[in-house]
């Protein structure tokens, strides 16, 4: 990960480094996205867990991570008998789209805001007294 802003505009970057810039997703984040965009219908945390092949709480992990970024929805499934289980699926990438665009709209405003301040505060100043030298 880039440590400044010009550094981050200098690399070449892809959709997946779009996914990190804008939510810190890990790489098994965007693997368990994938995996959840690829099938039709949706999966529980032991079917993805079992897909990836990884442990149970690593993929909990990772949906809670996705959950929390807003790629993917969780819905309850009830027993017939009673109980229920959790399946996920990702949300509408039009949506995630618009959402990730009003993110970039708001930050770009804010950083128009900063770099405002900084012209008001320093772009008007008289700079050092010169010195007189004999």
């Amino acid at each position: 990960m880039a440590d400044s802003m010009s550094e981050m505009l200098r690399q070449d970057m892809q959709c997946e480094g779009l996914l990190e810039c804008f939510h810190d997703l890990k790489e098994i984040d965007k693997n368990v996205f994938q995996l959840l965009h690829e099938h039709e219908n949706p999966l529980t945390v032991d079917d993805i867990a079992d897909r990836i092949d990884r442990e149970r709480s690593t993929a909990y992990r990772s949906v809670q991570r996705l959950m929390q970024a807003g790629f993917i929805q969780k819905e309850q499934v009830n027993y017939e008998q009673g109980g229920y289980y959790h399946v996920y699926r990702p949300r509408d990438a039009d949506d995630i789209t618009q959402e990730m665009q009003r993110t970039l709209n708001d930050w770009y405003a804010k950083m128009g805001q900063l770099i405002g301040e900084f012209s008001e505060k320093y772009a008007d100043e008289p700079g050092p007294p010169a010195t007189a030298e004999g």
